[in-house]
């Protein structure tokens, strides 16, 4: 098998916007949410500006992994940006460090773009600490919870 490949949906490329709406769907959304990421998908693809921007993870024509590089990730800390969101690997695929490669991608646009940090929330702990990350406090969500917020310096 080879080595997977970490792949940004391309602007005004519609062909590829069933698939991936239907993949972030299918691992993130509910029936109350599924036009959360059909909505910003869509319009990620028409927009001039930088942000959003949706990354899809392939092992040759099978999508195995998603993640997202957007302004806020429904957290309170509006006056960070970008977030890594939505970071999936297909479970028979993981342990293989493919995390990492979508991680690293995202990280290197980030950096092109011209951001110093990229931020996540997430209630995972350990895992993203191993992948350069560190915490830096607590956000709220709207609906009532909270996440840990880390941070990763682009360099």
């Amino acid at each position: 098998m080879e080595v997977p490949n970490a792949n940004k949906i391309p602007k005004k490329t519609p062909k590829l916007l069933r698939p991936a709406i239907n993949y972030f769907q299918a691992k993130w959304a509910n029936e109350d949410t599924k036009m959360i990421y059909e909505d910003c998908l869509a319009h990620a693809l028409e927009t001039e500006n930088p942000l959003p921007q949706w990354y899809l993870l392939y092992d040759g024509e099978k999508i195995i992994g998603c993640a997202g590089l957007i302004t806020n990730d429904f957290i309170s800390r509006m006056d960070l940006y970008p977030w890594l969101c939505a970071l999936y690997i297909e479970k028979n695929y993981r342990g293989r460090n493919y995390a990492e490669i979508l991680m690293t991608h995202i990280k290197k646009e980030a950096k092109q773009l011209g951001f110093k940090h990229v931020y996540l929330c997430t209630n995972h702990i350990g895992y993203y600490e191993k992948h350069q990350f560190s915490y830096i406090g607590e956000g709220y969500h709207p609906w009532g919870e909270k996440s840990r917020i880390y941070t990763c310096e682009l360099g």
